[in-house]
Formats: structure tokens, sequence, C-alpha cells
């Protein structure tokens, strides 16, 4: 009766987490680029209670005979699968369609992070930014189109008396200057990672590398197995309501038949004492 307890217990506590984290996909189902997670379970210790046997002459083998001690946290699992997009006619409102990740820095140079949410903006000096003002890496346009090896990272800069700003599907950004010539600003570049399920969230719908990530591959987009860039669009979270109102049902009853056995081992536990009465 006791390990029963202490099994459920582990039950509780599991499920509570798994439930932490349908809260909060559903608290994110409207933001930007963000991606949900999915939790999974792994069995806990089991106890011996008979070995098995193998097979004689004259007797079959016996089975092993294990009593589980209770569950554990198995994995929570990035769901990187791209969101629906959603039109919004802004110019600087880039989606990617397909694979890959725009790239940001607070410096040209320095640690990079990765993001899907595309709805950018410029600062007073003309470069392009996210939201909270990282700046969005790109790819010099002198080294052909598309940039070839010999393509340094740059800002992206668009000045203020610009008109007519365009990002074009293979990530070339242009705009009329002052005077009515077409001027281009360089290229957006994307880059992918081996295991992007092991990235590590920053926070803002941005992402950083981990260990288990491995280090990104930059390229530009529609070039090889990077998607295109669509002006005008944002991605939406991936996040899907219906699994999400499933998996709380579900979190819920798991920790509603862990709070049973709890209640059933104490009213065990309550007759075996009361057997001296």
């Amino acid at each position: 009766m006791m390990r029963a307890m202490y099994s459920a217990i582990s039950g509780l506590r599991n499920h509570q987490v798994m439930l932490d984290v349908v809260g909060n996909d559903l608290a994110n189902v409207n933001t930007l680029g963000f991606k949900g997670n999915r939790v999974t379970f792994a069995d806990s210790l089991a106890q011996l209670q008979r070995g098995a046997t193998g097979a004689t002459a004259t007797q079959g083998g016996q089975n092993a005979a294990q009593i589980g001690l209770g569950v554990q946290l198995g994995s929570i699992d990035n769901l990187m699968q791209s969101g629906a997009l959603q039109a919004t006619g802004n110019p600087l409102d880039i989606a990617i369609s397909g694979d890959g990740w725009f790239r940001v820095t607070t410096s040209v140079g320095g640690p990079i992070e990765y993001t899907r949410a595309g709805n950018f903006g410029r600062n007073t000096n003309g470069d392009l930014v996210t939201q909270d003002g990282f700046l969005v890496v790109g790819r010099n346009f002198t080294a052909g189109p598309p940039p070839g090896p010999g393509a340094t990272d740059i800002a992206i800069n668009v000045p203020t008396s610009a008109s007519n700003i365009a990002v074009a599907p293979d990530g070339l950004v242009s705009y009329d200057d002052a005077l009515g010539v077409r001027q281009t600003a360089g290229y957006i570049s994307l880059a992918k990672l081996p295991n992007e399920a092991g990235m590590e969230r920053s926070g803002a719908s941005r992402w950083a590398t981990s260990p288990s990530s491995g280090a990104e591959i930059v390229g530009t987009p529609g070039a090889g197995v990077y998607g295109k860039t669509i002006s005008g669009a944002v991605e939406m979270s991936n996040v899907d309501m219906a699994t999400e109102f499933t998996n709380m049902i579900t979190a819920q009853r798991g920790f509603q038949a862990s709070s049973r056995v709890i209640s059933v081992a104490d009213q065990m536990l309550q007759d075996l004492v009361n057997l001296q009465r």
C-alpha cells in the first residue's frame, strides 16, 4: 500500500507538469512564431519480487515478477513544425514558406539567436529589427545573387527616406531611394540546424543553439533546402487547440486517477489500523 501511495504521488507530480506545459501552449496560441511542446512519461524504478529462470529439460522457465514504483518525466519535446501564415499587407512582415530560421542578434558579429516571428520593423538608423530590438542578420549583396561563399553577415539597412520597400522570395531587400533609384540592402539570411528540436528557448519567440542542436548552417531563402520568404505575411503559433484541450483532459484524468489511488491506499491503511479494536 505504501508503494501504491508513492507511485500515485509521482503520478500527481508529473501530470501537474503536463498540465503546466498545456497551459503554456494555450497561453501562446496567438504568439507569432511560437512552437508548442509535448510531454512524454517513462516508468520509474521497479522492485524485483522474483527473478526470471531459464527452461530446463523437465520444466519451463519463469518470467520475472516486478512491481513498478511510479512514473517519471520522460521528455518535454519541442514541436517545430510550421504554423499557419496570416496575410498582413505590411512589406516588413516576413514569413518563411518552408524550412529555416531568421537569424537575429544584438550586434553583427555577436551571438546569434533564431526566430520564426517575422513581424519586423526599422530602428532610428533604418536597420531591420525585431519588435524587441534585435537586428535581423543579412548577407551582403556584393557576393552575387544569391550570396556565395564569400558573403559576410551584415545588418540590413533601409534608410528612413526609402520608399517602395520590397522583400523578394529569395530574401533580397530592395527599396527606392530619395531620388527614386532602385537600391538593394542585401539578402535576409536563414539558418538550419542538425537537430532543431534540441534548441533552447530564449524568450520572445527566440531560440538559441545548444549542445544537442548542433551548429547553424547558413543560407539564403529559396536556395537548396531553405524556404522562400513571403513579404506581407507572418507565421502564427503552431499550437493546435483541439489537441491541447484533449491533452488537458488527459492530464486532468491522470491526476484524478492518481488522487484516487492515494485515497484508496489511505482507506486500506485505516482499515488495517482498526483491526486492533
